[in-house]
C-alpha cells in the first residue's frame, strides 16, 4: 500500500542506492507478511510490541545481528516516511535498541596472493578483459555496483584517473596505478571492440562475451573462476579485493582521511575498521623483533 511512495522517498530524499532501495523494499514486504500473520493489516495498528516481537522472530530464525539491524533500520526508515506523510501519528520503532554486532575479522589477501591472482589471466581477449577488471578493482577499491556501472568515458588514461560514480550519486576521483592503467588501456584499444560485436553504441567499460554491459552476477562468476584458479576458493570476493586495497594502503603509510575519500565512505568510522588489521601487524612486528617482547 505504501511501498511505491516509500521507495521514492528512499531514492529522492534519502538518496539511497538502488541496492539499498531493493533491500529495504524486501524488508518492508517481509515485515508486512509477519504483521498479517498477527492479524495486523495496517501500519497504523503496529505497536512497539509487534516490532520487538518481529525482531525476536528473526533472531529465533537464526538471522545474524547485522541482518536484524538492517531490517530494523528499514522499519525505522519506513515509519519516518509514513509519519512524515501524516499516515501515522507515532513511530513504533522509537526506543528500540539495535542488537550489538560482533566485529568480524576482516578478510583480505596478502600482497603475494594478489600478485599471483593478477598473473593468472591469459593473453586471449577474455583473459585481457579479466586482467583489466582485476587490476582496476585492486587499484581503486571500488564496489561491484560501481565497477559494472563504469562507462568508458569514466577512465582518463592520459592522466591516470578514474571517475567513480559512487553510491547516492556522489562521484569521486581515484588515481589509477601504472599496472592497472596499462591493463585497462590494452583492453580498451585492443579487446573491447572485438567483444562489442554489433553493439557499437554500448557505453559500458566492461562488457560480457555478448557485447553487453557486464552484470553483478557475471562479475561474481568471474571472481569465482579466478578464486579457484588462484587457490583462494571462496576467499576471493569483490569485497575481499576492496579490503585488500584498503589494508595494503594503510600498511604502506596512507592516512585514514585520504583512504576514506578513496573508498567513498560517508563516515570515517567505516574506514577505521581497517586500523585493527594494521595494529595487529604492528604487534606481530614488535613480538618478532623486540628482545623483551
Amino acid at each position: 500500500m505504501y511501498l511505491d511512495g516509500f521507495v521514492e522517498y528512499l531514492r529522492t530524499e534519502k538518496r539511497r542506492s538502488g541496492n539499498t532501495q531493493e533491500a529495504y523494499k524486501r524488508d518492508y514486504l517481509h515485515f508486512e507478511e509477519f504483521a498479517r500473520s498477527k492479524g495486523i493489516y495496517d501500519l497504523k495498528d503496529v505497536s512497539n510490541t509487534e516490532i520487538v516481537s518481529y525482531l525476536f522472530r528473526l533472531k529465533d530464525e537464526g538471522k545474524s545481528a547485522a541482518t536484524v539491524n538492517r531490517k530494523l533500520a528499514s522499519l525505522r526508515a519506513l515509519y519516518t516516511y509514513v509519519k512524515q506523510e501524516g499516515i501515522v501519528d507515532r513511530n513504533p520503532t522509537e526506543g528500540i535498541k539495535s542488537p550489538r554486532v560482533g566485529r568480524k575479522e576482516i578478510e583480505y589477501l596478502s600482497v603475494e596472493e594478489v600478485e599471483h591472482l593478477l598473473s593468472i589471466p591469459d593473453e586471449h581477449a577474455k583473459g585481457r578483459r579479466d586482467k583489466a577488471i582485476l587490476e582496476l578493482m585492486y587499484a581503486t577499491g571500488i564496489r561491484v555496483n560501481e565497477l559494472v556501472a563504469t562507462d568508458v568515458e569514466d577512465v582518463n588514461l592520459r592522466i591516470g584517473f578514474y571517475t567513480c560514480n559512487g553510491e547516492a550519486g556522489k562521484a569521486r576521483i581515484i588515481p589509477i596505478g601504472r599496472p592497472a592503467r596499462k591493463a585497462v588501456e590494452y583492453y580498451i584499444f585492443n579487446v573491447r571492440d572485438k567483444l562489442l560485436k554489433e553493439n557499437v553504441d554500448e557505453k559500458a567499460l566492461f562488457v560480457n562475451m555478448s557485447g553487453k554491459r557486464m552484470t553483478r552476477q557475471g562479475l561474481w562468476k568471474l571472481l569465482k573462476t579466478y578464486g579457484d584458479k588462484a587457490g583462494l576458493g571462496d576467499r576471493l570476493t569483490p569485497h575481499t579485493l576492496r579490503n585488500s586495497f584498503a589494508v595494503h594502503m594503510l600498511q604502506n603509510g596512507a592516512d585514514l582521511k585520504s583512504l576514506q575519500e578513496l573508498m567513498g565512505h560517508e563516515d570515517i568510522s567505516a574506514t577505521q575498521i581497517y586500523l585493527s588489521v594494521t595494529k595487529n601487524r604492528i604487534k606481530d612486528v614488535y613480538d618478532r623483533t623486540h628482545p623483551r617482547a
